[in-house]
């Protein structure tokens, strides 16, 4: 069941699933996405396996608290705290910390601020730097990805909820791989403006929040044990991306995700369930 914590400034909405005595595991969403795009059907999946699932709003997402369109009033390392806090009140000292995206930055953040509350990491369709242009080294979102922002209608009407939910999808369509699942991103859509407070401040806010120091130059000090999910299509964060990421995380292992984009379809959900099921397993052994 959903409820709302008071962290810090910012209200959240947290919802679990599993036994209490299981692994805690955190799952961090990507940029403007509220839990939402954790569907209840891949955490429950994970709680099967005998692992507590934490998903939760971040700010300006879902239920959580937000700012005016255009006016964050947090940074990213702001939304690491909050993420941090959540742990606090629900009584852990620590969980394995799975982030997609925006999600992979806070997790990472968190190993290397926070060590002692990271037991591991999982990074899906993330990158070692923040918001703005790639490092020069690193692959830079796709050509056919920028030509479809560039063609795209800049926002829909806010009031209408038909056309919020089709601007969703359209964008999650713009970033899928192989095989685009329609239906599973209309699902998605539809549960974010269902139970958002509003869902304008999640598009503008998120990719303005000023991003902190960089960290790049920082992941050889991360300890915990590491995993990269990365999609082989993903036009977001080309798969050099997390090519970096596992020469520069000591130890981290890198699993290619075939044809998969900037997404976690339910086509690879047993397959992602799996791996992170053994990651948690392997992490709490080696503690």
């Amino acid at each position: 069941m959903e409820r709302i914590v008071q962290v810090g400034a910012a209200e959240l909405c947290v919802e679990t699933f599993g036994d209490r005595g299981g692994e805690p595991v955190l799952l961090v969403a990507g940029t403007s996405c509220s839990m939402d795009w954790w569907p209840a059907t891949l955490c429950r999946g994970l709680a099967d396996q005998g692992l507590l699932v934490i998903r939760f709003d971040q700010r300006d997402t879902g239920r959580s608290s937000y700012d005016p369109p255009g006016r964050p009033s947090y940074s990213l390392p702001d939304l690491v705290s909050d993420s941090v806090g959540l742990l606090d009140l629900l009584d852990l000292d620590s969980a394995h910390w799975v982030g997609f995206s925006q999600g992979g930055w806070i997790a990472q953040l968190a190993a290397l601020d926070h060590a002692a509350r990271v037991r591991s990491l999982a990074l899906l369709s993330t990158r070692a730097t923040g918001h703005g242009p790639a490092d020069p080294d690193l692959p830079e979102v796709s050509s056919d990805l920028l030509e479809a922002w560039s063609a795209a209608p800049a926002e829909p009407d806010w009031a209408d909820a038909d056309a919020v939910i089709r601007f969703l999808v359209d964008g999650e369509r713009s970033i899928a791989g192989d095989e685009f699942d329609e239906r599973h991103a209309l699902r998605i859509a539809e549960d974010c403006v269902r139970r958002a407070h509003q869902v304008r401040s999640a598009i503008a806010n998120h990719p303005m929040a000023d991003q902190g120091p960089r960290w790049r130059h920082r992941l050889g000090a991360i300890s915990a044990p590491s995993l990269i999910l990365h999609g082989t299509k993903d036009p977001m964060f080309p798969v050099g991306n997390a090519a970096a990421l596992e020469r520069e995380i000591p130890g981290a292992r890198l699993e290619r995700l075939a044809g998969v984009g900037h997404e976690i379809p339910p086509r690879v959900w047993h397959r992602v369930t799996e791996l992170i099921t053994r990651h948690v397993h392997d992490a709490s052994v080696g503690r």
